[in-house]
């Protein structure tokens, strides 16, 4: 059985790749800052055979990281799935107006906190056999689709996590370590908001097909939910 570790799980994007993985009999580790309040994810998990388990885990925290790291020392991870991530305050993205207390914030959740889970679980997936890692990113992250300006931070961050997933694929390429990018869509989700034009399953299920038949060619390359290639 296939084993997946997702973060920000408690709901969005995250309770539906987990929702889709345990679908698809995977086992997976399903990571929350507050799993007490996760409701669905709590009823996920208890009905699905033990398959689901859930784990606090705030990705900005780096002792939450390093006790995950230590409770699955040895477990093969097929898949680490990079999910959490913050838009930050809806006054806080226009020009003149972002704080820098709360650009590090989402600097921390968006960009630096990938990276900082791949090191720390780097092993895990090195064992596995799929050996993937995937992080979600946004088509705001791009310079050449940027025609709207504003949305400082988040733009900002979801650029940098781009870089950092491009050296990440080159970098873990000779341990046979695949590294997805993936926008998701404009999907209805809290972050998205009721206006969106997709939903979280059908964002979802293109995100996981990509995942699950990623080649050594599109490893590091900056890919839209329905396998279209996006502009840096």
């Amino acid at each position: 059985m296939p084993t997946a570790l997702v973060t920000g799980a408690n709901r969005g994007l995250g309770l539906e790749f987990v929702k889709q993985l345990n679908a698809q009999n995977w086992r997976v580790y399903a990571c929350c800052r507050n799993p007490s309040d996760a409701d669905s994810l709590l009823q996920l998990a208890q009905a699905s055979g033990g398959k689901v388990s859930i784990h606090p885990l705030a990705v900005d925290n780096s002792s939450h990281t390093s006790q995950l790291a230590a409770t699955l020392k040895g477990q093969p991870i097929d898949l680490l799935l990079n999910n959490a991530g913050i838009y930050s305050g809806r006054n806080g993205e226009r020009f003149g107006t972002c704080s820098t207390e709360e650009w590090l914030k989402v600097f921390e959740i968006n960009t630096i906190a990938p990276i900082r889970m791949a090191e720390a679980f780097v092993e895990n997936v090195a064992i596995s056999e799929f050996k993937t890692i995937a992080c979600i990113t946004s088509k705001m992250g791009s310079m050449g689709d940027n025609t709207s300006g504003g949305a400082y931070m988040y733009r900002s961050s979801k650029a940098a996590l781009n870089m950092v997933v491009k050296s990440m694929a080159l970098d873990l390429e000779p341990q046979g370590i695949k590294v997805a990018l993936l926008h998701p869509g404009w999907v209805k989700t809290d972050m998205g908001g009721p206006n969106a034009l997709i939903s979280p399953q059908q964002s979802v299920a293109g995100m996981l097909k990509i995942i699950l038949n990623l080649g050594w060619q599109d490893s590091g390359r900056f890919l839209a939910y329905d396998g279209k290639e996006i502009e840096w």
